[in-house]
């Protein structure tokens, strides 16, 4: 769980680089804030669904 939510906070700060970069007219900067806006946030999405739902390591046998 804890993953996915520092993965998600990362995801953020990706966002903010993809407007910061479409300001300044980086488009590759944008190009690579995009994809990893879109990677972590899946994964730390898809992670968050996954432990609330009941998956993750199974405690004792």
């Amino acid at each position: 769980m804890v993953t996915g939510i520092l993965f998600l906070l990362i995801a953020l700060l990706c966002l903010a680089g993809i407007f910061r970069e479409a300001k300044r007219r980086n488009i590759f900067g944008a190009v690579y804030a995009f994809i990893a806006f879109a990677v972590l946030g899946y994964f730390s999405i898809m992670t968050i669904i996954d432990v609330l739902n009941g998956g993750g390591v199974p405690v004792g046998s």
